[in-house]
């Protein structure tokens, strides 16, 4: 099963039926997905789950319904056990940002990584999981998959946010500061550090 951020709300992408009665169930084959994506933003679907009896293609039926945007980011932690960071539109979030042509998504993260914070000296130490939201760009819906990765560095400077990208502030977090902050985070977000277990 996958689940798909709209609006931050789930909607889930199954090949299982389950008897529930708080949440809508549509057929991915025929669904008109921008209506449900549009609900969901006017927060009048809460969450929804789509149906494909094929697990192997579902994420595949999904694409086929809306463009794609992929991008890279990174869970980095530093000498002390900290984690970058960056605050932006309101909220904690993660450094991450869109691919370039010609670029390995792992060259990705990591470019957008420095830029977005200015740590340098980031190597990937594992891969974490996907993550799938859908934004609006220019009217069009788009289903954004972030590859994240788990990055160490030894970097000791001053972390400084880039601006033109409206983040306001970088910093490096204590494993008890973090849970704090994940409530005024993304679901994405939450996801991987529920997968990390850093949360004391």
């Amino acid at each position: 099963m996958y689940k798909v951020f709209v609006n931050d709300k789930p909607l889930f992408l199954t090949n299982q039926v389950v008897k529930e009665t708080d949440f809508q169930l549509f057929l991915l084959e025929s669904v008109d997905i921008k209506q449900i994506i549009v609900k969901m933003f006017q927060n009048k679907i809460d969450r929804a789950f789509l149906y494909h009896p094929d697990e192997k293609e579902i994420m595949h039926k999904l694409k086929e319904k809306m463009p794609v945007v992929k991008a890279g980011g990174g869970l980095v932690y530093n000498k002390n056990g900290e984690v970058l960071f960056i605050f932006r539109n309101g909220k904690w979030d993660l450094p991450k940002g869109g691919i370039e042509k010609g670029e390995a998504i792992e060259e990705t993260a990591i470019r957008e990584v420095e830029e977005e914070t200015g740590v340098t000296g980031l190597k990937i130490t594992g891969k974490l999981q996907k993550t799938y939201h859908v934004f609006k760009r220019n009217g069009r819906y788009k289903l954004k998959i972030t590859h994240w990765y788990e990055m160490k560095t030894s970097f000791t400077g001053m972390p400084e946010g880039q601006i033109e990208e409206g983040i306001e502030k970088v910093v490096w977090m204590k494993p008890e500061e973090i849970k704090e902050a994940l409530k005024n985070s993304y679901e994405n977000i939450k996801l991987l550090f529920q997968e990390e277990k850093v949360i004391p």
